[in-house]
């Protein structure tokens, strides 16, 4: 990555900044704009997080905003309501609070005398949800959206429940939110107040797993929030970006199809990380192409980034599934609409181990071991890693196949595949997972993309109907949209389960499954070769990095260990994010998490989670340290859940609370 060390316009930067709220409370921000921004007034570009401006963000702030700002624009980061040092108290993600909280600081961007008037958001993750929800809202001075890595729909495409499956991610998503809300805001800022308000904010810290998984269905809880609900509300221009590697890569062509405003998009290879310093490579000049974005909806500059086509992706070349790499050969292609005209279905038929273009007329039945999915991965990998998708070899042993014969041409996979199963069980509430792989000539099989639908949600999410025993249905299981090109000689797969950990929380019962196979097919979005012009990218530039001390490098491992004598099979995931030193703000930060999951294959309601995270906080005599501790498990009727934080100041216990919750399961 090129390090940009001088721009158009001098930076001035105000390391902290309160933006005052109606109701008396402020907000804190950073910001960076042109020295001469209050004589030539500027754009404001907002991005609007929970995750600290100080002994958070920063670092990566430090690469992006100084760039913008040295290109003619005001770049503020500001904390939300509850978190850093902002004021308040923070009940949950992505309430009304949060955007009515926002219009009004976008009100007072606009008011400044070094603003001219139009505004911007970006943000990936959280400001990628709440940049697309805050533009439903529609505040006149808001023009344009980059949206990085966020979803549309918040009930069946988040970290909560996939297809209707509680995600396994809701535990451990849920354990970090307490640790990181549990963390003190900076004593340097506030003076003697900083204590009052760290202890009030964990008085009220929400037990953020037990509060979504209240919601088992697709509610109005889940509906607030999801953009999906009202496309049209957005009249923003919306530059939508994601990576193949990221699960929220769905929502991209989504908002292709959905969205009346102006619209382009951007799919890689990356992970869950801003494209410019996400792996694995290539990476992009992002801030290049969100400059462009800026400059065509915000200073009416003619950028040409309307005349290109309106969906750019990266064809990813078949890998094999371990190591895990830094980069991923590929190339980039592009589609002028979404949907395309140039993808065209690939329909295959189901028999008894194989997937091809002859009808059967079978009844299959299986019943996967708990342990499926342990080379699922992680949900939301942020680099490559141990926490990448592994050989699926042994996740398919466990599973239903269906297998072609060796290709006998290149093919490339671009959209959303589609399992349609006629599909029954021997218990009344299950789920079925299905996962697309890629076979090597030699057997090694790579997972290119998988989708998940619980039964009892085959007429909708918006409410559970149990199932009938010995009764088959048709349902439509929607795989991740993928951009993947098999080579000739290489076989596709179709892996169907009835478990899926730690990925997905099992059943209550065991579950056999039941296939008919004469109503099922699968659907491949196959995009034909064709002469296309090449996409190039500028090369990925910053600002000059944050001056920092690492006084502990990041490391993460992962192991899975089987207890000989319980036959309990335990992954234990370690990732240390090290210990470093701001060397401008003189604030020392850590943070160590460990997750286990533990299960037996024969046992679903053996299933045990559990979260733990260490976060430091410490600038000469003040030192502060948060442990937080979350354990989920399950019976046949109802979830149970514990959770502990304790808080420390020098050492000393100053904070300690406990809840424990008891939630029925609805259809789950």
């Amino acid at each position: 990555m090129r390090i940009i060390e001088s721009f158009p316009r001098k930076v001035r930067e105000i390391e902290n900044c309160w933006i005052p709220l109606a109701d008396g409370c402020r907000l804190g921000a950073r910001i960076w704009l042109p020295a001469d921004a209050e004589q030539q007034p500027v754009p404001a570009i907002l991005e609007y997080l929970p995750y600290r401006k100080r002994g958070g963000t920063d670092e990566r702030d430090q690469l992006s905003h100084p760039y913008f700002a040295g290109h003619g624009y005001a770049a503020v980061r500001v904390d939300l309501r509850g978190s850093g040092e902002s004021d308040g108290l923070m009940a949950d993600e992505y309430l009304a609070q949060e955007q009515d909280d926002a219009l009004e600081v976008i009100d007072w961007l606009a008011a400044q005398p070094w603003c001219d008037g139009k505004v911007g958001i970006i943000g990936i993750s959280w400001g990628g949800f709440n940049g697309l929800q805050i533009a439903q809202r529609r505040p006149p001075q808001l023009k344009a959206v980059v949206a990085v890595c966020f979803t549309d729909d918040r009930y069946a495409d988040d970290v909560h429940f996939k297809g209707g499956c509680l995600l396994g991610e809701n535990m451990t998503w849920g354990a970090a939110m307490m640790s990181l809300m549990s963390r003190p805001p900076d004593r340097a800022l506030l003076g003697s107040r900083w204590r009052e308000m760290w202890l009030a904010r964990l008085r009220e810290t929400p037990f953020f797993p037990a509060l979504w998984l209240r919601h088992q269905q697709r509610d109005a809880y889940w509906r607030h929030g999801s953009i999906c609900e009202d496309f049209a509300a957005i009249e923003a221009a919306v530059l939508a970006v994601s990576g193949w590697g990221d699960p929220y890569s769905n929502a991209v062509p989504r908002l292709l199809v959905g969205l009346k405003a102006p619209v382009r998009a951007i799919i890689g290879p990356w992970m869950h990380r801003y494209p410019h310093i996400a792996l694995p490579e290539p990476r992009i000049g992002f801030l290049q192409e969100c400059l462009r974005w800026w400059d065509q909806w915000l200073k009416g500059i003619d950028t040409g980034i309307m005349t290109e086509p309106a969906y750019r992706a990266y064809m990813q070349e078949s890998q094999r599934p371990v190591p895990p790499a830094d980069s991923r050969a590929g190339r980039w292609v592009t589609e002028p609409a979404w949907p395309s005209a140039h993808i065209a279905t690939r329909r295959y038929r189901l028999a008894a181990g194989r997937l091809g273009q002859e009808a059967s007329d079978e009844c299959l039945s299986w019943s996967s071991p708990q342990t499926v999915g342990a080379a699922s991965g992680d949900y939301c990998p942020s680099a490559p890693g141990p926490g990448a998708p592994a050989d699926q070899r042994e996740d398919d042993a466990g599973s239903l196949v269906f297998e072609t014969e060796p290709l006998a041409e290149r093919l490339e996979i671009l959209g959303a595949p589609v399992a349609r199963l006629r599909i029954g069980a021997d218990q009344r509430a299950a789920f079925v997972v299905a996962r697309l792989n890629d076979v090597h000539p030699d057997g090694a099989a790579t997972r290119i993309s998988y989708g998940t639908l619980n039964l009892c949600h085959r007429r909708g999410h918006e409410r559970a109907v149990p199932l009938r025993r010995g009764v088959s249905y048709r349902v439509r299981v929607p795989l991740h949209d993928v951009a993947y090109a098999v080579p000739p000689g290489h076989r596709l797969r179709l892996a169907l389960s009835s478990a899926y950990w730690p990925l997905l929380w099992p059943s209550p019962d065991k579950v056999t499954l039941h296939l008919e196979t004469r109503g099922c097919r699968f659907d491949l979005p196959v995009r034909p070769p064709r002469d296309e012009a090449q996409v190039r990218f500028a090369p990925a530039e910053c600002a000059r990095p944050l001056e920092k001390q690492q006084l502990r490098a990041p490391e993460s491992s992962q192991r899975s260990e089987t207890d000989p004598a319980t036959g309990i099979v335990t992954l234990h995931s370690v990732n240390d994010f090290g210990e470093s030193r701001n060397l401008t703000l003189d604030l020392t930060t850590s943070s160590v998490t460990h997750v286990r999951h533990s299960i037996h294959a024969d046992d679903p309601l053996s299933a045990c989670a559990e979260v733990q995270r260490t976060q430091t906080q410490s600038r000469g005599d003040w030192r502060t340290r948060t442990e937080t501790h979350c354990r989920q498990w399950s019976d046949a009727t109802h979830f149970h859940l514990s959770a502990r934080i304790e808080a420390f100041e020098d050492d000393a216990l100053v904070f300690e609370r406990d809840w424990i919750e008891r939630i029925p399961r609805d259809g789950i």
